[in-house]
């Protein structure tokens, strides 16, 4: 079993694949260093010298630079290692001569729905969406009173319960409305009840106008101030929404419909080398058969996104990604607020070290393809193929912004392990650190940790991976589903008033 892992032949560290105790010999690539210290599972050792203030080089890109000499065998982190990044920086554009869509390949089909307008789903629910928090618990009720009318091809009733619709002003008033509007439209609802209170900002006719054209049998509406009983109300309308739903049947539909979301979570130091490149490959796999896959978070590209630029597909598009990352450096510098300020305790106890190192990590899941378009929050996808989406790098958020953009499902890497589901759309979860797949295997998907192992290839992993994303869009359960886990979040653009 090898020690470490050398990711680019231009390093000067590699990864440890497991504990190293001081005074082991590695050897990798040619390389032979002793340990000078401890190297926890996931952290990075030095195998060259490296002078103070030069950089520190993995994936074959700076990760930061060195606050102290290092020789071979030590122990590089955030004791001895400071982030490059700074604030905005102005891109240029410079496209490889071989940037082109990767080859067509036959879609296989899943067994999935079709809906009135002609859009596939993976699931046929239906779904009560408040547009402000004063009715959550409201809506709960109407969830748990009416489980009856789950029957026959309905998969489920549920509700998604958020804080907000009321106390907004302005920009995030709009951001808001925006996203539960795109959240109607999701096509895993085969029926949909928006539930007003009827004070609130987010008043009915302001959400009408937001959600645009609409399947009046599909989507109904409910202010509970305007009837006596909005329980005995709700009823009536679900039964209507429930005989709607029922009608739906699976049938066979191509991949190339599918769209999958593509986020990390809790990045340890071996997820940029397993879980998010089986997801990359897995990417290229979908852009092959027609599909659309999406990428986000943008602060966790900070430091990395000149992998992503240059592959956009042409200028415009490359213009987009600009203004995106940009954007999101300028809204943190407005804020006071630090641009690498991150990772996370967890993400350090795992091994990453700077916001370039997890960024390099995070990026892997792109795969190789084309960056085909750039689309806003809650926007949504309309391009085959590889599409960056504006969302934060908070989980919860950026699952959000994923299904609000149409995604049918969502990849989830984790290295640390996350219990995070999502109510919209199945979350397949996938770790490359075996120890984290066997004390969390009630809750996460996929082992990907054979691929530094040796014991299977990028290629039998993306595979693998495709084949579990058809089996959960024919209606198989993730764990996250089983285990009932689901959350969502909707971004502020300002605090209360």
């Amino acid at each position: 079993m090898p020690q470490a892992i050398h990711i680019s032949p231009i390093d000067n560290v590699v990864v440890a694949l497991h504990p190293i105790a001081k005074g082991t010999l590695v050897e990798v690539d040619g390389l032979a260093v002793t340990a000078l210290e401890d190297i926890p599972q996931g952290h990075k050792m030095a195998v060259k010298p490296i002078k103070n203030g030069e950089n520190v080089i993995k994936y074959g890109f700076p990760i930061g630079h060195a606050t102290a000499d290092a020789e071979p065998g030590t122990w590089m982190h955030t004791h001895n290692v400071h982030t490059n990044l700074s604030g905005e920086v102005e891109y240029s554009y410079n496209p490889s001569p071989e940037l082109a869509p990767l080859p067509k390949v036959e879609a296989e089909t899943f067994m999935g729905f079709r809906r009135k307008d002609g859009r596939a789903a993976i699931r046929n629910e239906i779904w009560i969406i408040p547009t402000v928090g004063c009715v959550n618990d409201i809506a709960k009720k109407m969830v748990a009173d009416n489980q009856d009318l789950v029957t026959g091809s309905i998969e489920g009733l549920y509700t998604f319960t958020h804080p907000f619709g009321c106390s907004q002003t302005g920009h995030d008033h709009a951001q808001t409305r925006k996203l539960l509007a795109a959240l109607v439209r999701h096509p895993n609802a085969a029926a949909v009840l928006v539930l007003h209170l009827g004070c609130e900002n987010l008043q009915h006719d302001q959400f009408v106008e937001e959600l645009g054209e609409y399947d009046h049998d599909r989507v109904k509406f409910l202010t509970c101030q305007d009837v006596e009983d909005e329980f005995a109300a709700a009823r009536d309308i679900l039964k209507e929404l429930a005989a709607y739903a029922g009608q739906f049947k699976r049938e066979p539909i191509p991949v190339s419909e599918l769209v999958v979301g593509m986020k990390c979570g809790g990045s340890d130091g071996l997820s940029g080398i397993t879980a998010n490149p089986t997801i990359g490959r897995f990417s290229d796999m979908m852009g092959q058969r027609g599909g659309s896959t999406v990428l986000t978070e943008v602060p966790e590209m900070f430091g990395a996104e000149g992998f992503l630029m240059d592959r956009c597909i042409n200028k415009e598009v490359f213009v987009k990604a600009e203004h995106m990352i940009n954007g999101f450096k300028d809204y943190f510098i407005s804020h006071n607020e630090v641009v690498y300020d991150n990772p996370s305790p967890g993400n350090k106890a795992g091994g990453i070290t700077t916001l370039e190192d997890k960024s390099c990590g995070c990026v892997q899941k792109g795969g190789t393809a084309p960056i085909m378009d750039v689309i806003g929050y809650g926007d949504p996808v309309v391009t085959k193929g590889l599409n960056m989406l504006y969302g934060p790098g908070n989980d919860l958020v950026s699952a959000t912004a994923m299904t609000a953009a149409g995604a049918h499902l969502i990849l989830f890497s984790t290295g640390r392990g996350t219990p995070t589901g999502n109510p919209l759309a199945p979350v397949i979860k996938i770790t490359g650190n075996k120890l984290t797949y066997a004390n969390m295997i009630d809750n996460i998907d996929v082992d990907a940790s054979p691929l530094i192992y040796g014991t299977k290839t990028i290629e039998e992993l993306g595979q693998e991976l495709l084949k579990l994303t058809q089996e959960v869009a024919c209606g198989k359960q993730t764990k996250a589903e089983s285990l009932g886990y689901t959350e969502m979040a909707i971004a502020r653009v300002c605090n209360f008033v």
